[in-house]
């Protein structure tokens, strides 16, 4: 069953309104934002990962949730498979640096014996708080998608993971994210959607267009792009499809109306135009050259088919 099968399935208990009908980045309840990820060893992480930068990336990609809908991260649960004491005590070690270099304090959590051998699955539920949470299904017809962050390192950096000459920088961003916390508290007011790049540009903004029941259109050329990862990856059309594939960058992507765009580049965030939503429906791309052929596979899916 892939994972949008079993979300699909799952929405018949999520009745209460808190839970966004189960199509946004996390729950929201009040003023509470709540979002829970787990990782995988072999899924989202290498075994030979250092155990330190494995907790940092967990609490990255929660953190990066709450980012999503402008929040203030209030603590964090974890929920840990005990096994090898010194890989376990590493772990502790870096999500320790996580949380400090975030300002989030850990509340508590659960943990379990793990089978000898079994890869391992670590969970950590994250808590905040925000006045504006804009959810993933609030773009309007007519509204510019801004991107925060970079896409494409993350990618590059798991290549490099897995035995690739690159730089560091680039590993760097593969292993260690930083979710764009301060980025998404100044964008929510300004934003009717936004949510974070965790799977792909291209399948996370086509998610936040059909959630609004909308069309959408991207130019590729516009997504920023480092020196690293272009002395790494290139920077023609197959290079950028690449970045816009891969996943892990943990960027925000935020769909506002136009009368707002000087407001937003104002904030001093970052934050570039890089496409229009519109009626209809679909993903469309284009880049200096013209119109962009949408490549059959938008970025990363859970599950099979």
């Amino acid at each position: 069953m892939s994972e949008a099968d079993f979300i699909r399935r799952l929405r018949a208990l999520a009745t209460h309104p808190a839970a966004r009908e189960l199509r946004d980045d996390a729950a929201v309840l009040g003023d509470l934002v709540l979002t829970h990820d787990m990782i995988v060893e072999g899924v989202h992480y290498l075994a030979s990962d250092p155990p330190g930068d494995v907790a940092w990336k967990l609490a990255a990609v929660n953190l990066s949730d709450l980012a999503a809908k402008g929040a203030r991260p209030e603590g964090v649960l974890l929920g840990f498979p005990l096994g090898d004491p010194a890989w376990d005590e590493a772990f502790v070690e870096g999500l320790g640096e996580a949380l400090a270099a975030f300002d989030t304090p850990l509340l508590g959590g659960d943990t379990v014996s793990a089978p000898s051998g079994a890869p391992r699955m670590i969970g950590l539920t994250a808590i905040g708080r925000s006045a504006h949470a804009p959810d993933r299904r609030g773009a309007k017809a007519g509204d510019d998608l801004w991107l925060a962050g970079r896409i494409g390192e993350a990618g590059a950096g798991l290549a490099i993971a897995r035995g690739a000459e690159g730089p560091p920088e680039l590993l760097q961003a593969y292993r260690r994210p930083r979710p764009l916390l301060t980025q998404g508290r100044a964008l929510a007011p300004l934003a009717h959607a936004m949510m974070d790049v965790s799977d792909g540009l291209l399948i996370d903004a086509a998610r936040m267009a059909d959630a609004s029941g909308l069309a959408l259109a991207i130019d590729l050329d516009a997504a920023p792009r480092s020196p690293a990862l272009t002395a790494f990856a290139g920077e023609g059309r197959a290079a950028r499809l690449a970045a816009a594939t891969a996943g892990d960058d943990y960027a925000l992507i935020a769909a506002a109306p136009s009368e707002v765009s000087q407001a937003i580049e104002a904030l001093g965030v970052g934050a570039v135009r890089i496409g229009r939503f519109t009626a209809g429906k679909g993903l469309a791309l284009h880049d200096h050259d013209g119109s962009v052929p949408v490549p059959e596979r938008l970025g990363w899916e859970h599950g099979g088919a």
